[in-house]
């Protein structure tokens, strides 16, 4: 049986900073949703700390994987370009229901309409 190979020092320390900080954006984005008081602010801090935190993952993954199997690995593109695209359609959903409930309602929260 062959070794597997093994990642150089400089790409495991890339990759581990990488998933660190990818982390680290994730875990202050859920922080936001937790400490913000209105829904229409917490709903930016975890789309974007899951935006920017699994980007920084999967640069990671792709680092590490090229480097591993000697060629350029390119399935986190897919995942990253479903994240960019749902995610800010998912919170824009979200915040028109929500707008519409709040409007309903006659909520204090909500914004006013925009004036034509």
């Amino acid at each position: 049986m062959t070794a597997a190979p093994e990642l150089p020092v400089w790409t495991a320390l890339l990759v581990s900073l990488l998933v660190v900080a990818g982390a680290a954006i994730t875990l202050i984005g859920s922080a936001g949703l937790w400490r913000l008081k209105s829904f229409y602010a917490r709903v930016h801090a975890p789309t974007l700390g899951a935006t920017l935190g699994t980007g920084g993952v999967l640069v990671a993954s792709m680092l590490c994987f090229s480097v591993l199997g000697g060629r350029w690995v390119l399935h986190e593109v897919l995942i990253a370009v479903f994240l960019t695209v749902t995610t800010p359609v998912t919170l824009m959903l979200l915040s028109r229901a929500t707008l519409h409930r709040d409007r309903a309602e006659t909520q204090d929260e909500a914004p006013p309409k925009a004036k034509d």
